[in-house]
């Protein structure tokens, strides 16, 4: 079995043509180096060196020997660098995403990614919670941009992220059909959301239930964007992302309700294994927090502009709903 401290000794041996000058080098005493080395001698099993010789040659066995032990020494340094500065990471990244970020903030992330890790190619793969978590748990994926709380605690670190702010959207075809009445907004259309293993699905059926109406009409949906075709086509009410949608709104392609209390916000997370690379990852967590909060400062700015001209659909306010009694 070699040893690098024994590979050391002789390159060093070589190259210095000294036991003497070798053991200096490397803070050695000289019998040291000449056990180091006669240990290698024996690994192999065959001398190295000529010891007689004034400076230390090596043998002809030797010679080539020298020119494997300096690669391997070589590739141990570069191995060990990895540990001293993440900024060289050049391995493949295994990125899962949520679609919502994905058609959010993503890409002003992954460009800050690669300038910052110039060697670093990027594997990404979009899809709900659930799946990426079980993913990650099995060791398919290094980092999540996702809803946490899928894994035990314990298994996972992670970074907080700006929340996405929650609302109603229609087509402009059914504002006057929604302002009829009281209840128009909650019996007159479905509703369309994400899937039924997504945490927003849920939480659109408690908010409902609150609202008084226990069995919603839901169509439930694998995609964003298919969520916003089928709400500008007029299929349904949709429930997305209010900054995700700002375009359509701003344009007048979609109008938004406003609810009798808010709907919750989407929270996500950087999710990844503490036995993956713990020191990258947690900066990789923090330059997506930093994307993700710039993304989100500055949609708030658009909507809070006087002049935004986002619509909005305000159905009659009963005094106590019918529904709820």
């Amino acid at each position: 079995m070699l040893d690098f401290k024994e590979l050391e000794a002789f390159v060093w041996a070589v190259r210095l043509g000294s036991f003497r000058k070798a053991a200096e080098r490397l803070h050695l005493t000289q019998p040291s180096i000449s056990e180091r080395i006669s240990r290698l001698e024996g690994s192999v099993g065959e001398v190295l060196l000529e010891r007689s010789a004034r400076p230390i040659q090596p043998t002809m066995r030797g010679r080539e020997f020298f020119v494997h032990a300096e690669q391997l020494l070589h590739q141990r340094d570069e191995a060990l660098r990895l540990f001293d500065d993440e900024e060289t990471y050049s391995a493949p990244l295994r990125l899962g995403a949520i679609e919502t970020i994905a058609h959010s903030w993503l890409p002003d992330f992954m460009r800050g990614l690669t300038q910052r890790y110039p060697r670093l190619t990027i594997e990404l793969s979009v899809d709900y919670s659930p799946a990426l978590n079980q993913r990650l748990a099995g060791n398919d994926l290094d980092i999540l941009l996702a809803m946490n709380g899928y894994l035990d605690p314990e298994r996972v670190d992670q970074v907080s992220l700006s929340p996405y702010e929650m609302g109603m959207f229609v087509s402009p075809d059914h504002v006057e059909m929604l302002t009829a009445g009281p209840d128009s907004w909650l019996v007159g259309l479905p509703f369309i959301s994400f899937g039924k293993k997504a945490r927003p699905y849920e939480e659109l059926i408690e908010y409902l239930a609150r609202q008084g109406l226990e069995q919603p009409r839901i169509h439930s949906v694998s995609t964003l964007m298919t969520i916003v075709r089928m709400t500008m086509e007029g299929l349904g009410i949709g429930a997305l992302p209010v900054a995700t949608v700002l375009d359509e709104w701003r344009s007048g392609k979609l109008y938004r309700l406003e609810l009798p209390c808010a709907l919750p916000d989407m929270h996500y997370d950087v999710i990844w294994r503490p036995a993956s690379h713990p020191r990258f990852c947690r900066s990789v967590g923090l330059l997506a927090q930093e994307c993700a909060e710039r993304y989100a400062s500055s949609r708030r700015d658009d909507m809070a502009q006087s002049d935004f001209p986002g619509r909005w659909v305000r159905p009659e306010r009963p005094t106590t709903h019918p529904l709820a009694t």
